[in-house]
């Protein structure tokens, strides 16, 4: 139905076209004969109108897809709230995924409607290219050349990229295998590891797709978001050097980046989280050192990137060298509490989603400075 929709308007497109040329053509009749100058000039006026039409159609799309995007990411962020309460139930997550639904149509619908004025767009373009050089072989005459070479044909150029968009779908598909796995009979507290982390996916892949289709300037957005990826693809690269890993680098931290960090402390007999600690970060160092090679050589990186990450964020005025002390412990759970987030002292995705917020928003989450103890008598 969608196809033959777009047909129907790429068929009315050539009408409108036609229709203004005739108009024009009459009024050029009115005054003496009409060339075959006359009827190219009046195709490219035609031409012309129907890109400018074009144009403000497809910015009105732009426009529509970014409002239903950005109502989305509220939607999605308002679920992973879910998650960050003391004791949510399968009633919760029921209702709070139920409230998704309009909001994701709204926002595929106008992905599509905006893929389909941008296809108008290019054809009008195209349209108008052909109109001028028509109009240029007019001007020639039968034995002359045209004035002008030969007007490259313009191209569609994606919206965003298609490796942004397959992330936006590999998400969605997550989600939803998430959402069907929860059961009346499903312990919320085991799932919600494996369902936090679909969560954030997805909110974190729909926040690069709103970035990517021009929805936002190059602001803090899009800088947070680069930080806390390159956390999370130096944490993928670690657990795929210790074969544990096998999805794709794409920094953003789903159910596959979980479920590789529970079966690296499952291996380690250290608690099943799916969240990154210091233990767990040990864990991970100590399988690096005994793989060797290159990945020995970077067994720190992911504890210098969660300095890194926290130092970005207001919260770490230590050394960034991969080393996980006690210190760093405290700066992240001081963070997690500042933030709204379980004090676990681990990264999990709950904290992810929080520290990119805390960046988006140029608000630094400092910690309360503690005051400083009275002198000893």
């Amino acid at each position: 139905m969608r196809e033959h929709f777009g047909r129907t308007l790429n068929a009315g497109g050539r009408i409108v076209i036609a229709a203004a040329a005739v108009a024009v053509l009459a009024l050029a009749g009115c005054s003496g004969e009409v060339t075959d100058v006359d009827r190219a000039q009046a195709q490219v006026t035609a031409a012309e109108k129907a890109v400018t039409e074009a144009q403000s159609a497809m910015k009105a799309a732009s426009d529509s897809f970014c409002t239903a995007s950005r109502t989305y990411l509220q939607a999605l962020d308002r679920y992973g709230d879910v998650f960050t309460q003391t004791t949510p139930t399968v009633g919760d997550v029921r209702k709070a995924g139920s409230d998704l639904a309009k909001p994701r149509d709204n926002a595929l619908d106008g992905a599509e409607a905006a893929v389909a004025a941008q296809a108008e767009l290019v054809a009008a373009q195209r349209e108008l290219a052909d109109a001028r050089a028509a109009l240029e072989r007019a001007k020639a005459g039968p034995s002359g050349t045209p004035a002008t070479s030969a007007t490259p044909q313009p191209s569609a150029t994606p919206l965003a990229p298609a490796a942004t968009v397959d992330r936006v779908k590999t998400a969605e598909s997550e989600f939803a295998a998430a959402q069907s796995a929860i059961t009346d009979t499903t312990p919320l507290a085991d799932a919600s590891v494996q369902f936090n982390s679909a969560a954030v996916a997805l909110e974190f892949s729909w926040l690069r797709l709103f970035v990517d289709a021009g929805c936002v300037p190059a602001t803090q957005t899009e800088q947070a978001q680069a930080a806390v990826s390159a956390y999370v693809t130096t944490l993928q690269q670690d657990l795929a050097a210790a074969g544990y890993y096998t999805g794709a680098i794409d920094g953003v931290y789903g159910p596959q980046t979980a479920a590789a960090v529970e079966a690296l402390q499952k291996e380690s007999g250290l608690p099943v989280t799916g969240a990154l600690d210091k233990a767990t970060a040990a864990a991970l160092q100590s399988k690096l050192l005994a793989v060797g090679g290159a990945a020995a050589q970077q067994d720190t990186a992911t504890t210098a990137a969660v300095q890194q990450t926290l130092k970005l964020a207001g919260f770490w005025d230590g050394p960034v060298d991969g080393v996980w002390t006690p210190a760093l412990t405290d700066a992240l759970r001081s963070f997690q509490t500042k933030l709204g987030v379980e004090p676990t002292g681990a990264v999990d995705a709950a904290t992810i989603s929080a520290l990119e917020k805390a960046i988006a928003q140029g608000k630094q989450a400092t910690p309360t400075p503690t005051p400083s103890p009275s002198p000893t008598p």
